[in-house]
């Protein structure tokens, strides 16, 4: 599901500092890092929380294109490893290159609204089920994980369910 976390961030993005005003992100970060390296995955510190609205709708542009999993992938790149501005359409239509798709096309089918009921509804459902965090796993309709959380805790959690 393609879920606008902070819906409202402004187009041109908003400095973390100033949206989390008075929290420490320096242990955000190093506890992110410790997840992502777990997996393979780097994240790198950045400052701005970019309005992810026209890459989710991009995003599903990539789903009817049959791209959604390339295209998430490096989406999820371009932001969290590569600290870049995934609101600004250069690099949207960059990640759409390089998942295989049209770049005009894919910035055509983000900004023309075909997708904003997709993103409407997503919100919705994502309210409904008290979403606050992602990543958000629910298994078995009924129990969640919320954030970036550390094997074990996985682990633990279907060991319990056996």
């Amino acid at each position: 599901m393609s879920y606008e976390l902070h819906p409202e961030t402004p187009p041109e993005g908003m400095l973390l500092s100033e949206r989390f005003k008075g929290r420490d992100l320096s242990s955000f970060y190093k506890q992110l890092r410790a997840r992502g390296g777990e997996l393979g995955i780097v994240f790198n510190k950045h400052t701005l929380l970019s309005n992810s609205r026209l890459a989710l709708m991009a995003g599903e542009y990539a789903r009817d294109m049959n791209r959604h999993e390339v295209f998430h992938d490096n989406m999820f790149q371009a932001y969290f490893t590569e600290s870049l501005d995934i609101g600004h359409s250069d690099v949207i239509a960059t990640v759409a290159v390089k998942s295989g798709l049209d770049a005009k096309e894919t910035l055509t089918a983000a900004s023309d609204g075909r997708y904003a009921s997709l993103l409407a509804e997503a919100g919705k459902e994502g309210r409904l089920i008290g979403l606050t965090g992602i990543p958000l796993f629910i298994v078995n309709n009924q129990h969640k994980i919320v954030g970036a959380q550390p094997l074990e805790v996985f682990r633990d959690f279907f060991d319990k369910m056996k």
